[in-house]
């Protein structure tokens, strides 16, 4: 039987969202925001030269399809991408009301997000009262730090050395529905960070707070903090089956790679590997040589988002898109005959806009396996159901298959 790899570049989004005005980085609209196209434009005027050079540099994502993508969604211009697609190529766009992990994900595997998710506002401090003493109650301390918006970087950076010297968790959100924690792995331990995490969950979940998000972070205040790979986010559970319930239903083994079992709770799911993205890669690679036959992987490489997207770093936005593409041609050589490779997005999230938060944007669809043509423009829901179709199991869900 054929296997199916589904491949989530997370956050590379292509523009041309048709809801855009609906969604704001601060006051600004996500009107004209494309991370892809602004990375290949600013590579090309020699604005993002921190650790690489030149033109962005993506022949085997371009050869799938990946600046014929960008252009249907928005029409804009992608230097260095102008391959003629030798994949099957297309755009997707998503109808879910966020612009956030879970909302992408969900909707990708067919299922979209029935109900609007709870924000908190953006005022110091930010948190409910009674959220804030529950927090603190579930650490074992007299209060919390943080209760605002922030960037994860920066606020372990500001408070880190407040929370070694008081061992009060760091609680931060930002323009996602998340609630996020932040603690040194080893002051205030990561089993009682992840612990923390795991208590407060139900209530959060209760609100329609998409995640409760673990960031354990080392380091001391004269070297300064840094965030580990240990982050473990505690999603809200799909509130219906999705692709990787189908496919576990109909027998098939699903693989998930990255961070897929916390968006989906480990619903569906019947192994999972983690790591740094460099691991992931290897993770990948290793499946697409021993996965067996009829299976499906589901993978996410989370640092396009979480290290430079959030970060406004186009340099090294641009160095990672340059290092997965590198990586990425040589594991999709190796695909059985019959295997069907999916490379898509979950968001944007522009480098070179404003604010720090994802961007509403359309997302490439690129298939390898499976012949070469357009797909044109589909929903995200649509991923799923063509996935369900090349594996022959029962689909649900409003998604039709373009294969």
């Amino acid at each position: 039987m054929s296997r199916a790899f589904l491949v989530v570049m997370d956050s590379v989004g292509i523009g041309g969202a048709p809801d855009a005005d609906r969604f704001f980085n601060g006051e600004t609209p996500d009107i004209g925001a494309n991370t892809l196209a602004h990375i290949a434009q600013a590579c090309a005027k020699g604005r993002a030269e921190e650790g690489r050079s030149g033109p962005l540099h993506l022949p085997n994502l371009d050869a799938l399809g990946l600046g014929a993508a960008t252009r249907l969604a928005s029409g804009d211009a992608t230097p260095g991408l102008q391959a003629l697609p030798t994949g099957r190529w297309g755009c997707a766009r998503e109808h879910s009301p966020g612009k956030d992990t879970p909302s992408g994900h969900w909707e990708l595997a067919g299922l979209p997000v029935p109900w609007d998710w709870h924000y908190f506002p953006d005022t110091v401090p930010t948190f409910p009262a009674d959220l804030s003493r529950a927090a603190a109650e579930a650490a074992g301390t007299r209060g919390i730090l943080g209760d605002c918006h922030a960037s994860g970087t920066a606020i372990i950076a500001e408070l880190g050395a407040e929370h070694m010297r008081t061992g009060w968790p760091i609680c931060y959100t930002s323009a996602d529905s998340v609630f996020q924690i932040a603690a040194h792995e080893e002051s205030f331990g990561l089993d009682r960070l992840l612990d923390m995490c795991r208590t407060l969950a139900p209530r959060l979940h209760e609100m329609k707070v998409g995640r409760v998000i673990a960031r354990p972070f080392v380091g001391s205040p004269e070297e300064g903090f840094t965030r580990t790979t240990n982050r473990k986010d505690f999603a809200i559970l799909p509130p219906a089956p999705a692709l990787t319930n189908w496919a576990q239903d109909a027998e098939r083994h699903v693989y998930a790679v990255g961070k897929i079992g916390d968006i989906f709770s480990m619903q569906g799911i019947d192994s999972l590997r983690k790591g740094s993205d460099a691991e992931l890669m290897g993770h990948l690679s290793d499946l697409v040589d021993d996965a067996e036959d009829g299976s499906l992987t589901f993978a996410n490489f989370v640092e396009f988002d979480s290290l430079y997207g959030h970060r406004r770093d186009i340099s090294g936005y641009a160095r990672a898109l340059e290092w997965f593409d590198r990586e990425i041609g040589p594991i999709i050589s190796r695909l059985r005959p019959g295997d069907l490779m999916l490379l898509t997005a979950d968001h944007g999230n522009d480098p070179s806009w404003i604010g720090t938060d994802h961007t509403r944007e359309q997302v490439p669809v690129l298939i390898a396996g499976q012949g070469a043509g357009e797909i044109g423009a589909v929903n995200f829901a649509d991923v799923a159901a063509s996935i369900s179709h090349h594996l022959n199991i029962p689909a649900q869900g409003p998604g039709k298959s373009f294969l």
